[in-house]
């Protein structure tokens, strides 16, 4: 039609960009190869109609236009060809991507189901142990009891991996539930350095407790959820003691501020390589150096979705010397003293 609508009009009438209309609808639902095809027929017709029907002179400026018009198809069989290899490619990714997040929400499903699983069992044998420690099934010597104690932390330690495992599927689908009141970082603090001094004293490692500037116990209040935060106080505290030579010293540091209460583990082992210092907090980061590869890669990952869901921060920092700081920073809290009656 256009090509008849071009021979019954003067040379003058370019109808040649109409062309660009079945150029860019071959593109969409035809090949490559039709496409270029087509694209020069539209061209060679174009330029065809200078001299054809032949009726009139032609003038320099006819055929300046019908050149522009060739390029301006060309132009648009080469945008079109592009747009659509972007779509292949873009629709490559999209297929990609889909097919990774169903392997993933697979993966996150059976390792779910797993650890959970595998509480049960590890209970089991946690709670059997300590029946043959209390002589439930006979007299038992002060060698098997070291035994005995041996396997009972052992088995302790893989609960708890599994138990974090399973909060971090948990958190990552459902979102981290946090039952938040007005808390006492000072407090938190203090109970979990009770909890740790059997592990620091296997390792002979001495933990002490300050108060930042001053030598005087503060109060750091927060609007938190007491046992998630005391979840991030152990890990932090676990992670300095596995990591510090025997005899050293791990120091909790608390400061209070305006805006901010802020909570400083600080050990002094091998410190962390600058290139990881960025992925500690990753789902399953472990590091190259001794330090990353004693862990699972989630303690730290669990820590900062805690720390994130309470609105504040968490990072690790090399010392000038020696050892490393783990460290997480909460809103402050006004705490009002309650009135006497």
């Amino acid at each position: 039609m256009l090509f008849f609508l071009e021979l019954e009009t003067p040379p003058n009438y370019v109808f040649g960009y109409l062309y660009t209309g079945p150029i860019l609808l071959a593109s969409v639902h035809l090949s490559r190869k039709v496409t270029f095809l087509l694209t020069l027929v539209a061209c060679i017709l174009t330029l065809i109609n200078i001299w054809l029907p032949g009726l009139e002179t032609v003038e320099v400026s006819t055929i300046a236009s019908r050149i522009i018009a060739t390029f301006a198809l060309i132009v648009t069989g080469v945008l079109s060809d592009r747009n659509r290899l972007y779509q292949q490619t873009v629709l490559q990714q999209q297929t990609k991507l889909e097919a990774q997040e169903k392997l993933a929400s697979v993966r996150e499903d059976f390792a779910s189901a797993l650890t959970h699983d595998l509480k049960t069992p590890l209970l089991g044998a946690i709670e059997t142990l300590k029946a043959f420690q209390q002589g439930t099934f006979g007299a038992v010597q002060s060698s098997q009891q070291r035994v005995f104690a041996t396997m009972v932390r052992s088995h302790k330690t893989t609960l708890q991996m599994v138990e974090t495992l399973l909060d971090v599927y948990r958190n990552d689908t459902e979102g981290l539930q946090l039952n938040l009141a007005p808390v006492d970082l000072v407090e938190i603090a203090e109970e979990v350095t009770a909890t740790m001094t059997d592990l620091a004293a296997s390792r002979r490692v001495h933990i002490s407790l300050r108060y930042g500037a001053s030598d005087f116990r503060q109060f750091l209040w927060v609007k938190g959820d007491t046992l998630q935060l005391q979840r991030v106080i152990a890990n932090l505290l676990t992670n300095a003691i596995n990591h510090s030579p025997r005899g050293e010293r791990v120091e909790i540091i608390l400061e209070a501020g305006s805006s901010s209460q802020t909570v400083k583990v600080i050990d002094n082992g091998a410190g962390i390589k600058l290139d990881e210092l960025l992925h500690l907090f990753e789902r399953f980061y472990q590091g190259q150096s001794d330090r990353q590869a004693k862990g699972s890669g989630l303690g730290l990952y669990l820590s900062r979705q805690i720390v994130e869901a309470h609105g504040g921060t968490i990072w690790a920092e090399n010392r000038q010397f020696t050892g490393a700081t783990f460290a997480f920073r909460l809103p402050t809290l006004p705490y009002t003293p309650p009135r006497s009656a």
